[in-house]
């Protein structure tokens, strides 16, 4: 592992940078189309190909000057135009696809050997009983242990079509026995909706990581699931949803909003304007709805945002979104990769564009991260900077500005240097693979832990407190904060990634949550909403 060198503030603006850089791959209309077109500039790049080909003095690897030159004009347009290689083409499909076909498994490699982080639920690994901690050593036969085995054999071996077998040899450390089981690969899903739970009574809560194929009828499951348990109320977080297809996130806004309402519309290089409108299909219309944003919520999560500020319906909770308001259109480049190129903007319902200046170039267009770092604006929204001539007013009277994304209703400050280091390592994967350790070495007294009894009597005790603590002062991460001033939070937190290994990331989502600064505010403003309607100070729901 490298060495961790923390330095707070440029590594969480990096994160930043990264998580919306791959969100400009993913915000872009649904429908691809091809564009053919004969001219002499195109003609021009032809030949020059051509003559590189066949007549330059040395071998050169033609495929990878025109990535390069595909890159480089695809970053003279906007941050957002991307170009996405035939080798990425697999991945960046099944993640917005929201499924793939394999076994069913989450692992990685501890040594040199495939270890079973989790199987997922009702996978074909999970239906054969496959569990977190198992080693699978073959696969057909083949072995699967050993430093030279490369990753791609790995995934080939454990993917395949679907209805196809495979036999896999496994050891299972718990039971100290090898054993054998024939898999059928399946259709495994990759969840957008993270997690979903009930935060009280009346008030469910559902967390959507993108916007994919798969998100809307995730979001109608979840959401039935909820209100069949009570919720009349509705927490929707979007932190750290860099967006998605367009199409899903007007589904997704639809359910809130009366048939008819502008949800919002697009103009394109021609000023054709193309409107999305709310049909009367919506299940939690007119019903009391928080939606939670922070500067990493992007372009399909600042459209849910928007929509529902400018009409003036529900709350926006957190900080200043991301600023992306350009839509892109997937287009075939003939050999297997694609390129997503920007062809409309988007504006919100009371006509306001969100989407940030890049007109200095990419690397302003991202550094401009640290600035909001900088300036104070994670700390005060007074110091957040508009602009009067982008000022919009909703159907209310509600002021509300364009230009670098969604200002949040209520504000909420990130936490102290150190609460956000908590974040971080969360973020970042140090507790969930200091976790994996612990269980590798104690997973038998788990074994078969009934998950209530975890919920209700489980607590993480110095001890393992004291031993993260010795994995993140260790040489090769020598991370330094105050980690007995986060003692609480802390532990909480390896409570939840134990919970998430040996369960469900939807378990572990509901512990995190009660050290959840916007979560406390969401409850807080809806208590006062309660308050001021018994007293007759407010509408009723």
């Amino acid at each position: 592992m490298k060495k961790y060198g923390y330095i707070f503030p440029t590594i969480l603006a990096l994160a930043v940078a990264i998580g919306i850089f791959i969100g400009g791959k993913l915000h872009f209309a649904d429908s691809p189309e091809k564009l053919f077109s004969t001219n002499s500039k195109k003609d021009k790049l032809n030949r020059l190909i051509d003559y590189i080909d066949y007549a330059y003095v040395d071998d050169i690897d033609t495929d990878s000057i025109v990535d390069v030159t595909v890159n480089n004009i695809l970053e003279k347009l906007d941050p957002h135009s991307v170009y996405i290689p035939k080798s990425e083409m697999e991945s960046v499909t099944e993640n917005m696809k929201g499924d793939f076909v394999g076994i069913g498994i989450q692992f990685r490699r501890v040594g040199d050997t495939v270890t079973v982080l989790r199987a997922i639920k009702d996978g074909p690994s999970d239906k054969k009983g496959i569990i977190a901690g198992d080693k699978i050593l073959m696969a057909d036969g083949d072995t699967l242990y050993g430093k030279r085995i490369l990753s791609s054999k790995l995934v080939k071996k454990l993917k395949g079509k679907i209805g196809t077998s495979v036999k896999l040899t496994v050891y299972r450390k718990a039971e100290d026995r090898f054993f054998d089981v024939t898999l059928k690969r399946d259709v495994v899903p990759i969840r957008s909706v993270v997690a979903y739970h009930m935060l009280t009574t009346d008030m469910g809560f559902i967390k959507i990581n993108r916007f994919a194929e798969s998100t809307f009828s995730e979001f109608k499951t979840a959401l039935r699931k909820l209100q069949a348990q009570g919720a009349q109320k509705l927490v929707l977080d979007l932190r750290d949803n860099p967006g998605g297809y367009l199409g899903i996130a007007e589904k997704l806004a639809d359910e809130f909003l009366e048939k008819d309402k502008l949800i919002f519309f697009t103009k394109n290089k021609k000023g054709n304007i193309k409107r999305a409108l709310a049909t009367k299909r919506g299940t939690f219309e007119n019903k009391p709805i928080y939606v939670l944003i922070n500067e990493r919520s992007a372009s399909a999560s600042e459209i849910i945002a928007g929509a529902l500020q400018d009409n003036d319906l529900g709350t926006i909770v957190g900080r200043r979104s991301f600023g992306k308001g350009l839509v892109q259109r997937e287009m075939d480049l003939g050999d297997g990769s694609a390129v997503r190129l920007t062809v409309s903007r988007y504006y919100t319902p009371t006509g306001r564009s969100i989407q940030k200046s890049y007109e200095n170039g990419n690397d302003d267009y991202y550094q401009r991260f640290l600035q909001r770092y900088q300036s104070g604006e994670l700390i005060s929204m007074d110091s957040i900077k508009v602009v009067d001539s982008l000022r919009f007013t909703t159907p209310k009277g509600k002021v509300v500005y364009g230009g670098g994304g969604i200002i949040p209703d209520v504000f909420v400050p990130i936490g102290t240097l150190d609460e956000e280091r908590v974040e971080s390592l969360d973020s970042s994967g140090y507790i969930a693979d200091f976790v994996f350790w612990f269980l590798e070495n104690d997973r038998l007294r788990f074994y078969n832990y009934p998950q209530n009894e975890f919920i209700e009597n489980y607590k993480v005790d110095d001890i393992i407190f004291e031993r993260f603590i010795d994995y993140c002062t260790a040489p090769n991460l020598n991370i330094k904060m105050d980690y007995y001033g986060q003692e609480g939070k802390i532990k909480s937190y390896l409570k939840a990634a134990i919970a998430e290994q040996l369960y469900s990331p939807n378990l572990a989502n509901a512990i995190k949550g009660k050290h959840d600064q916007m979560l406390k505010r969401v409850l807080d403003l809806d208590s006062l909403a309660i308050q001021l309607q018994e007293e007759g100070q407010l509408e009723a729901f």
